[in-house]
């Protein structure tokens, strides 16, 4: 995790419950599955979300390429000129408005080509203390809600460094509370997320 805020991409589809942005190119650490993001909007809030989908969809010239002999500056070019946005989908999980955040859904989704832009380690680790966002991942019906609330809890204690250890007993605790009468879902979240 950072101090500071990466470019992500921008905003190509939003409803109030997930975003789909576009971006030309992979960047090493971004976008990182389980990854906090955000965007601002318009009346001076953010919107909080977890990523949890990367699409690299085909344009012509990439298939027009496959079995050709090219060069490896050709392919390289290739990838960072693409003619179709790489496409990442996004589920909001909460907001944050006036210094302080609020683990669920905002009242209006961001407005297309609003730039997303990584969270950082402080906004991470004051989300995340409060654990009521997992009842929203958990619920999740197109993204793959175990594996996102497990990497999403990853990389908060990573944001956390020594004290990540205590921070995923709390939330091993929490999800114990919320999913008493499913002890195979639970025991599989529990296993994701061991330090």
């Amino acid at each position: 995790m950072t101090d500071h805020s990466l470019s992500v991409g921008r905003v190509l589809r939003s409803s109030t419950a997930s975003l789909t942005l576009g971006t030309k190119t992979l960047a090493t650490d971004v976008p990182r599955f389980g990854g906090f993001v955000k965007v601002a909007v318009p009346d001076g809030g953010d919107i909080i979300g977890l990523i949890y989908d990367v699409v690299i969809e085909d344009d012509l010239f990439a298939r027009q390429l496959i079995g050709a002999e090219v060069s490896a500056e050709y392919i390289a070019d290739q990838r960072q000129n693409r003619q179709v946005p790489i496409e990442i989908s996004v589920l909001v999980v909460g907001h944050a408005r006036d210094g302080k955040m609020y683990p669920y859904l905002p009242p209006q989704p961001p407005i297309s080509l609003d730039e997303i832009v990584t969270c950082s380690d402080d906004e991470v680790m004051r989300f995340t203390n409060d654990f009521t966002y997992f009842r929203t991942v958990l619920s999740a019906k197109d993204a793959p809600a175990d594996e996102l609330l497990a990497a999403s809890l990853r990389s908060s204690a990573a944001a956390r460094g020594s004290s990540g250890r205590d921070f995923l007993v709390k939330a091993g605790r929490e999800l114990s509370r919320l999913l008493a009468f499913d002890a195979v879902r639970l025991e599989g979240l529990l296993r994701r997320i061991k330090p």
